[in-house]
């Protein structure tokens, strides 16, 4: 966003990022839903503190079919949730809200789809000692913009929906809002 020519302040928001994910599962929820919802609750949560600003919310999710990954707590999970993404395609689904005085003014989720060449057992052991802890930073256990780029043959997606927050949509809204000279 600075690099945008955006000025802006940071706050983390105080929700239950885990309870609302696993409600929201439990009642059906896709991923990209549970993007949104999360990123509507970070919203609608900072902008208390904010009266009159625009305020963004962001998050992701990361999916292969049903299973929904997170970040891993131990090399050993990395492993596991980079083999088993090996000759497929999973998404990256960013979802992210634009409120103000706790009322949502507007919301998307944007998806890239990512294939992970196939890989070997050797290989994968090999790029989580050259990334070492890098890879428990990272849901899927891997950072496009290093060493993970390896294990892919193929990304369909803009690369700001990558990194977890689509600008160019953003962008569009806040000229839309009044929020920034169009």
């Amino acid at each position: 966003m600075e690099n945008a020519g955006l000025v802006f302040q940071t706050r983390a928001a105080s929700i239950d990022e885990r309870a609302i994910d696993q409600k929201l599962k439990a009642a059906g929820a896709t991923p990209q839903e549970v993007a949104l919802a999360l990123a509507r609750a970070k919203a609608l949560d900072v902008c208390h503190h904010y009266s009159g600003a625009f305020v963004i919310g962001s998050d992701q999710t990361m999916s292969l079919g049903e299973r929904v990954y997170h970040k891993p707590s131990s090399r050993a999970e990395a492993r596991e949730a980079i083999l088993s993404l090996s000759g497929k395609t999973h998404h990256l689904n960013s979802g992210v809200t634009i409120a103000r005085d706790g009322e949502v003014l507007w919301e998307t989720v944007s998806r890239a789809a990512l294939t992970v060449r196939p890989l070997t057992e050797a290989f994968v052991d090999r790029y989580l000692d050259m990334a070492g802890d890098a890879v428990l930073g990272s849901v899927g256990g891997y950072q496009l913009e290093g060493q993970g780029i390896q294990l892919f043959s193929a990304i369909d997606g803009d690369y700001f929906t990558i990194l977890g927050l689509p600008m160019l949509p953003v962008l569009n809204a806040l000229r839309e809002l009044g929020a920034i000279d169009g």
